[in-house]
């Protein structure tokens, strides 16, 4: 299972999003995870907007497996539901 975390530098969602997928990593054999640097990427939100397919308002937007799950918050409720995530 491979995550991609799109985020922004100083964005506390951002951060708590990798703080989950690095726990998912220590807990699982099966999860491995990307952060993208927006910023350092030169990535727009409306970069991402393509990918997507809809508007993107905030980040981090995260995909699973090439899958859009959403923002932190998303992710968070994702991890719980399917990943076994109890932080």
């Amino acid at each position: 299972m491979f995550t991609v975390i799109f985020g922004r530098p100083g964005c506390p969602f951002c951060v708590r999003a990798v703080q989950i997928a690095e726990k998912l990593t220590a807990d699982r054999d099966d999860f491995e995870f990307r952060y993208v640097d927006m910023h350092a990427e030169g990535i727009s939100k409306a970069d991402l907007e393509k990918t997507v397919g809809a508007p993107v308002l905030t980040v981090p937007q995260i995909f699973v497996d090439e899958k859009h799950i959403g923002g932190c918050t998303e992710f968070e409720a994702y991890a719980r539901a399917n990943l076994g995530l109890y932080a």
